[in-house]
């Protein structure tokens, strides 16, 4: 019955297209359409069902869908179809990304595109461009307060700048990653401006209050995101004179998602920037598309009810568009962000694997993988046709969210543990020459984040400004160490721009008014030129990490087993130093990839008849991909050394 219903309203719907829309050739639009609508409808429905204007609104929304579907180009939708034929094509290991800020790494978005043979030379061919939208002057969060959703922000350059740089990447077949911002506006916004002006159509795109009661229920339960800078969830609009719901900093306006004029406005930029030339679109802050009453106001279903129906949509226009959720959130939540289907991702194809990226950073502090393998055991598996992607680094603070149970199960008091780890980064433990800086301290309850560049938390920093050789050694193989698990683990590896010639922190941002009380400003270089140049001159620590990682990055694109379809078992080995886990081809399960990393300062031994009593080693050689010898033995024993690791193939 409720199949009918919606077959009956598609067929109004299509009878009260416009003209202008209907003359269109729309026969993969409609074939797309028809298969997605019952979907999309029920979606569509249990969101906004109780409104008057439901009927209006849905006819809105494939509106929206046939337009952007009409400004793709041929090319663009060719490039669709070839996705949809071959549907598993994100998942190979060829894909090996890196996250940039234009101005940071070229400038601008012009001179970026001249940076290309740079990235080609290390193997990246998936390049996420952080936020260039049009922001504020200062009060921009790093350009994650949007002021124009469809303009480039002039100081890195034009669309037209844009739309180059993403034609020279399908000539080269890199992907381009591209931010969308869906929670939030800036505050100087044309909505929020229009809404300021007393437009009521526009106060009801936010949560805007006349007075504090409905926002201090709501502030029983909400946690404070950037406790030092901008406390509370609301702030006092002096134009308005009322309440605003900015859960962020003053200056970003959180988006109503109970209000479907929004959810289309923000549908409507997705498609845009997909029609670009975007392959991929990084979701800002999806946790937090919902607001509930009585709840912390994340991780709502309802959330998920949004990224779903988004995901329903681009299938209808833009098939051949991913989608990122960018969700630093607790491991179980983080998982419901690929959607509820045994299979298929139903909202977002990749993840950020933000409990990977703080369990590497528990084990570099501590020297033993203990949380790591406890942590990654109680990782729930991610969908078949899903993906990770996995970091050492990016933009953001390092949080250390990994889960409290896991933390006790291993022998650690939670906040203690946590104290300890921002000590360690910030240099105040005494055993550490790591040079971090703390980001949010909050008052109320101790919390800190991490902020500083790889090279300066693994202590590289220090020791090369103490020239002694030996720590800069250690260091570099533990940024080596790192990237070889976030290469081999399954998933999409992302590099962050700088980390490849081991760029320092830049403590210029405390000079700068717009910067200087944002500490994540010290690991957002601005790339020296002259310095990424040493990384061809042989005996230089930038040549040691450019080549070393350019090595890594081809050998994984040339291993089967790297592909992620749920290819992966952890194995138990009796040292806590040590870290392992086995790779295989899905096609060829045969084919393995043992993985074993040392954690420790000191080297460690391995048995090898526990790697027979696995399969390994019973049948052939055993030989060190990363090397190409066979790993070091002492009597029937493998030997790791200090902060190294092997990818052991047999042969």
């Amino acid at each position: 019955m409720y199949e009918q219903i919606s077959h009956s309203l598609l067929n109004e719907i299509l009878d009260d297209l416009k003209p202008e829309i209907r003359r269109q050739d729309l026969r993969h639009f409609y074939t797309r359409l028809g298969a997605n609508f019952y979907a999309i409808h029920n979606l569509f429905y249990h969101l906004y069902g109780q409104r008057d204007d439901f009927k209006p609104q849905m006819l809105r929304l494939v509106e929206t869908l046939a337009r952007q579907y009409i400004h793709r180009s041929r090319e663009l939708k060719n490039l669709d179809i070839a996705r949809e034929n071959d549907h598993n094509w994100f998942l190979s290991q060829q894909w090996v990304g890196m996250a940039l800020y234009s101005a940071g790494f070229a400038g601008d978005l012009q001179s970026l595109a001249d940076k290309i043979a740079y990235l080609q030379e290390l193997g990246i061919n998936l390049v996420h461009i952080m936020p260039i939208l049009q922001c504020p002057t200062g009060q921009s969060d790093g350009g994650y307060a949007i002021s124009n959703f469809r303009e480039v922000d002039n100081r890195v350059g034009t669309l037209d700048d844009l739309r180059a740089v993403a034609q020279e990447f399908r000539k080269r077949e890199m992907l381009l990653t591209l931010d969308v911002v869906v929670n939030h506006t800036s505050d100087e916004h044309e909505w929020a401006q229009k809404a300021m002006a007393g437009e009521q159509k526009y106060q009801d795109y936010y949560f805007i209050f006349d007075n504090r009661e409905v926002p201090d229920m709501f502030e029983q339960n909400m946690p404070e995101i950037f406790p030092e800078t901008a406390p509370g969830n609301f702030t006092w609009n002096e134009s308005l004179q009322k309440w605003v719901m900015t859960v962020f900093n003053e200056y970003q306006w959180d988006l109503n998602y109970s209000n479907p004029a929004v959810f289309i406005e923000m549908l409507d930029v997705i498609l845009f920037w997909s029609n670009q030339g975007a392959d991929i679109i990084r979701l800002d802050a999806v946790a937090f598309l919902w607001k509930k009453m009585g709840t912390a106001c994340q991780n709502e279903r309802e959330a998920h009810l949004i990224l779903q129906l988004m995901k329903d949509c681009c299938q209808v226009t833009a098939p051949g568009v991913l989608f990122i959720a960018e969700a630093i959130v607790a491991p179980v939540e983080i998982i419901k962000y690929f959607g509820e289907d045994a299979i298929i991702a139903k909202e977002c194809e990749i993840a950020y694997n933000a409990t990977l990226m703080a369990l590497l950073w528990d084990a570099i502090a501590t020297k033993n993988s203990k949380l790591l393998s406890q942590g990654l055991k109680s990782l729930p598996d991610k969908l078949e046709r899903a993906t990770w992607l996995n970091y050492v680094r990016c933009h953001d603070d390092i949080g250390l969210g990994f889960d409290d149970h896991d933390v006790r199960i291993v022998g650690y008091e939670p906040h203690a543990h946590r104290r300890f780890l921002v000590d360690y980064f910030t240099g105040v433990y005494d055993d550490s020459l790591a040079t971090g800086v703390r980001f949010m301290h909050n008052d109320k309850t101790g919390d800190a984040r991490i902020a500083g560049s790889l090279a300066s938390l693994v202590g590289l920093e220090k020791a090369a400004a103490l020239d002694d050789s030996r720590a800069i050694e250690s260091a570099i193989d533990k940024i080596l160490l790192m990237h070889s698990l976030i290469l081999s683990f399954g998933g999409i590896p992302l590099l962050y721009y700088g980390d490849e010639i081991a760029t320092f922190n830049d403590y210029s941002y405390r000079d700068q008014l717009d910067k200087a009380n944002d500490s994540r400003w010290v690991h957002r270089p601005t790339i020296d030129w002259e310095r990424a140049e040493l990384r061809k001159k042989q005996g230089t620590i930038e040549y040691t990490v450019f080549c070393a990682l350019k090595k890594m990055i081809a050998i994984r694109k040339e291993t089967s087993a790297f592909a992620d379809f749920n290819n992966r078992h952890l194995v138990d080995i009796d040292n806590e130093s040590l870290f392992a886990f086995v790779r295989f081809d899905h096609n060829r399960p045969s084919e393995r990839v043992l993985v074993i990393c040392n954690f420790s300062a000191e080297a460690q031994r391995f048995d090898l008849q526990r790697l027979k009593s696995s399969g390994f080693g019973a049948h052939g050689q055993l030989t060190d991909l990363y090397t190409g010898k066979s790993p070091i033995h002492f009597k029937d024993q493998m030997v790791l050394k200090p902060f190294s690791f092997y990818w052991l193939s047999e042969y």
